[in-house]
């Protein structure tokens, strides 16, 4: 999946290894991760696939550096699998497996948990308001208010993930202050 966000990135056009990892960074980011060495392998991978070429740009005053872009057969497969119907709504979260095994704790340390977690992702919601400059940065470099229309929404889905996380953490507090107040208040 890495490697179709990569060629969708480089679909708006040529960027060096450097600015599709700032711009991963600053948008795929939120939800989905990948660390800088990943997005170089899946460079090589990409033009050993055909997808990608690269270009060395010299430069006097600095290192010389390398412009990827899209080629023809990497725009076809960045559509191909735009076109998939199989979207993966599977999950893999760290946040669920720990819950679920969280009766192996103590009701206590469980409500703090909860009371925790809530309070985390209230403080890492203040991204999710910094993102519309950036995705308005972004529309403005491609010139197509359509492509950040898509990515507005994504920005959405993050805000509302977000916010839901926090009211499910909340109940989950809540209940088992509930059940702490029936069942071990003497």
């Amino acid at each position: 999946m890495l490697k179709h966000g990569i060629l969708g990135l480089l679909n708006y056009g040529s960027m060096t290894g450097y600015e599709i990892n700032r711009t991963f960074r600053d948008s795929l980011n939120y939800f989905w991760k990948a660390q800088t060495s990943q997005i170089y392998r899946e460079l090589q991978t990409l033009k050993n696939n055909g997808w990608a070429t690269d270009e060395v740009i010299e430069q006097s005053d600095r290192p010389d550096k390398k412009l990827f872009s899209i080629t023809d057969s990497g725009r076809g497969e960045l559509l191909r699998w735009l076109r998939e119907d199989n979207i993966d709504l599977g999950m893999r979260s760290s946040l669920l497996m720990k819950t679920f095994f969280s009766g192996e704790r103590g009701i206590d340390e469980n409500i703090a948990y909860f009371t925790g977690l809530a309070e985390r992702v209230s403080a890492f919601q203040h991204i999710f308001q910094t993102q519309p400059p950036q995705v308005q940065q972004y529309s403005q470099l491609i010139n197509d208010p359509l492509r950040a229309l898509y990515w507005k929404m994504t920005v959405e889905y993050g805000a509302m993930y977000m916010q839901m996380t926090i009211e499910w953490a909340e109940k989950c507090k809540k209940e088992l202050e509930q059940i702490k107040h029936e069942h071990f208040t003497y």
